[in-house]
């Protein structure tokens, strides 16, 4: 890489990350080990601390000690093996347990930890590597490409920067600045209403027998999740569009969620409130020339099932493996840039998309004492070990890996 440093120059790189979320900071730490000149940038002053993803499935897992980073990762996270399908007003409990697909990966388990942590994790690594470089507060402009590469102006905090590099990775989020540039559609719906998250140290696994770190309650007039990570639950529930943001983040709606859970009023504290709208949102193309859009960028999806990271992640593994043989190996470009984009859009839509829906749908039919149509189906999984298997494979994201192989 070169730069004068003061802004007049172009920096030039093989690569530019753009974004340095879990998605962005995975593809330039993998492209940097490989040796390849890689440049993050990002508009936030550094990786923030966002709550909403926390579980890692297990391929994802197998990426991160690929990675070397995955040891890291266990020491501030949560291993989740099992994870249960609760309903709010019958008591039933469906318990599953990944331990039985133990022969389909090293890590027959979730781990539970903010995605931030790998950011911040991933990011400090990329600036001490010789092939890496990560500039923060650098707010994408303008980008051009043409035949031999592509250019970028993003404003820094003294002056707008200019950067030159052979291929482009968006992975600058659901308002992803480089889609709009590229005219690309972003084809789906966004849900009416919203999804509170509250992060809490109060012991609620003290309150609700047996509860599992990972649960999905069901509940047709507030379901919720309830996801634990080390010294906090995260608890999700639906927001109705109709409130104002100052009242769903009020103390009083903080005291019915928590009043709801634990059948009483005990004083609960919290460490953490948002608000959030949920999509279910495909870009129309995830490759435009040399640039790519990769993770939220290029997909949104309901948070419930824990896939959205995950398969952003899994677009980032499955490009830069495609770069590595471009750029390091000389392979053609187009054919291997376009099997990602074909790969990576057919498993969004086949599997991420159409999984999460269903996710939703199964939570908001607990609607009675007796058990439900699908709590009946999952019931079913425990007494037939073949249905249960594959029910654990594709839950896991192993089976949408497989998948995307099999995509020419």
């Amino acid at each position: 890489m070169s730069n004068d440093g003061t802004g007049g120059a172009t920096l030039t790189t093989r690569v530019l990350v753009v974004g340095a979320g879990p998605v962005g900071a995975v593809a330039a730490y993998r492209l940097a080990q490989a040796g390849i000149d890689t440049l993050l940038i990002d508009a936030n002053a550094g990786c923030p601390e966002d709550m909403r993803a926390s579980t890692f499935h297990p391929p994802t897992l197998e990426m991160m000690a690929a990675l070397g980073v995955l040891a890291e990762l266990e020491a501030i996270g949560l291993k989740a093996p099992v994870y249960q399908y609760r309903n709010r007003r019958s008591g039933n409990v469906v318990e599953l347990d990944l331990g039985e697909i133990g022969d389909a990966t090293p890590y027959p388990y979730r781990l539970q930890c903010e995605q931030y942590k790998l950011s911040r994790l991933l990011t400090e690594r990329i600036a001490a590597h010789p092939h890496g470089d990560v500039r923060f507060q650098r707010r994408v402009v303008t980008i051009e490409q043409d035949e031999t590469g592509v250019s970028v102006s993003a404003e820094g905090p003294i002056a707008i920067e200019r950067y030159r590099a052979d291929y482009v990775i968006a992975a600058d989020g659901a308002n992803s600045t480089i889609r709009k540039w590229l005219g690309i559609e972003f084809d789906g719906f966004t849900y009416p209403e919203r999804f509170l998250t509250l992060s809490t140290a109060f012991p609620i696994e003290t309150r609700i027998p047996g509860l599992a770190n990972v649960n999905y309650v069901a509940d047709a007039e507030e379901w919720c999740v309830l996801l634990r990570v080390p010294g906090l639950w995260r608890v999700l529930v639906p927001a109705p569009d109709t409130q104002d943001d100052a009242k769903l983040l009020s103390d009083g709606s903080k005291d019915r969620v928590f009043a709801g859970l634990l059948g009483d009023e005990t004083p609960v504290e919290t460490y953490h409130r948002t608000i959030y709208r949920v999509h279910q949102r495909v870009a129309r193309q995830f490759r435009r020339g040399r640039v790519l859009l990769a993770g939220d960028s290029a997909h949104l999806n309901n948070p419930l099932g824990g896939f959205g990271m995950n398969s952003g992640v899994h677009d980032a593994w499955n490009l830069t493996g495609k770069l590595q043989e471009i750029i390091n190996h000389g392979e053609a470009p187009a054919p291997l840039l376009d099997r990602y984009e074909r790969q990576r859009r057919a498993i969004t839509q086949q599997f991420v998309q159409a999984q999460t829906i269903s996710n939703k749908q199964m939570l908001e039919a607990g609607g009675s004492d007796s058990t439900t149509p699908q709590e009946r189906r999952l019931e079913g999984l425990l007494s037939d070990a073949a249905q249960r298997r594959e029910y654990l494979l594709r839950q896991a994201m192993i089976l949408s890996l497989r998948d995307e192989a099999a995509i020419a």
